[in-house]
């Protein structure tokens, strides 16, 4: 199995989001799964490595030329796949995974998050999408997914393109437990109400 992590590179975050990384890297890395991230070396994406290594993991890491040349990649990881820009770099984090788990963040996070839902809502891609709502955390993203059904925006059944979890140890359940989803349901938003 091959998930992909989308989570944060700042080292100012609270010290818990850092530890869930790690433990969630740890507990991938231990189930055989192989986990690709944006390959960054601190914050949570530095401690999600560092919890893969520390069980013998080898983590992909997936980072635009720039970065590099910044010297923002984690020292330990082995295994990079440069791209041009930020947008290669999305596309190939999704390339071919099993699934993907969204840990806190800021606007990167978000971004990537909201992207893979709009695929998802498309059907272009239709693997598992695990919201790690940690300490409630994504509570207001949940809420405007209700609120965007709730106003018509969104389809009642557009709720169930992600599984939220509170905790990293709820990840690999979630996955295995998450609804089927297939690029039929792309034609969801554009279905009119019957009279």
């Amino acid at each position: 199995m091959r998930i992909c992590v989308y989570c944060a590179s700042s080292p100012r975050a609270p010290q818990h989001y850092r530890d869930a990384a790690f433990e969630l890297g740890a507990m991938l890395a231990s189930n055989d799964v192989q986990v690709v991230f944006g390959g960054g070396a601190i914050g949570s994406m530095g401690a999600l490595a560092d919890g893969v290594h520390s069980v013998g993991g080898l983590p992909i890491g997936i980072m635009p030329h720039f970065m590099r040349d910044l010297e923002w990649a984690h020292p330990k990881v082995e295994t990079f796949e440069w791209t041009h820009n930020m947008a290669d770099r999305k596309a190939k984090l999704l390339e071919n995974t099993d699934a993907l788990v969204a840990l806190p963040g800021g606007c990167g996070t978000f971004e990537e998050l909201m992207e893979a839902v709009t695929l998802k809502r498309l059907g272009i891609y239709l693997q598992p999408i695990i919201i790690v709502n940690q300490g409630g955390f994504y509570d207001p993203l949940i809420a405007l997914f209700e609120r965007s059904v709730e106003d018509c925006f969104m389809d009642p059944r557009h709720l169930t393109m992600y599984s939220v979890v509170d905790s990293v140890d709820q990840i690999l359940d979630a996955v295995s437990n998450a609804p089927a989803w297939s690029e039929v349901n792309r034609h969801f938003s554009t279905q009119k109400d019957e009279a």
